[in-house]
């Protein structure tokens, strides 16, 4: 397979990712799952998902659509890139397995779907606040929190290019 059909198979559609994870499953592989806008993608954020991909052996990243960005009332004219393209630069990190793009205002449904054994988020949410956190842990699953890199952040770029 080419660089650029696996780029593509990376995005994966929501009714597949289940059917895409069995083989990992069975073999008892952890799932990881994360989730964000990953608007203007930055070390921070590379940084944050390679340590989330170290926590097991496959790493999925739900990524909300535009939609779902500007319902969550970041700041005017977010996204700035748009759920396609944040989509393509997400799979080309070789830490990332998996991207699917969810449009409901948080990934509750897609983490029921998907059953990862770790859920991770960043270390600005207590584990009890992180959505999701009751499905994983009732099945055995770990949430864990990651610490994110300093000096890195969407808002503070956008600010610095704006002026």
């Amino acid at each position: 397979m080419s660089f650029h059909s696996r780029l593509r198979y990376k995005i994966a559609l929501r009714e597949e990712i289940a059917t895409r994870l069995l083989p990992y499953k069975k073999e008892m592989k952890k799932v990881v799952f994360t989730n964000g806008c990953f608007d203007l993608l930055h070390p921070g954020h590379v940084d944050y998902l390679c340590r989330a991909r170290d926590l097991g052996d496959y790493l999925v990243v739900g990524l909300n659509t535009d939609s779902s960005v500007q319902s969550l009332r970041k700041a005017p004219g977010r996204p700035v890139n748009r759920e396609n393209a944040r989509a393509l630069v997400l799979a080309g990190l070789e830490c990332v397995d998996a991207v699917v793009l969810f449009d409901e205002p948080t990934p509750y449904d897609l983490i029921r779907l998907i059953q990862p054994n770790i859920l991770v988020k960043g270390d600005d949410y207590k584990v009890e606040e992180i959505v999701g956190h009751d499905i994983v842990t009732a099945s055995g699953g770990k949430v864990i929190t990651i610490p994110f890199l300093e000096g890195y952040s969407t808002t503070s770029i956008i600010k610095k290019i704006t002026g």
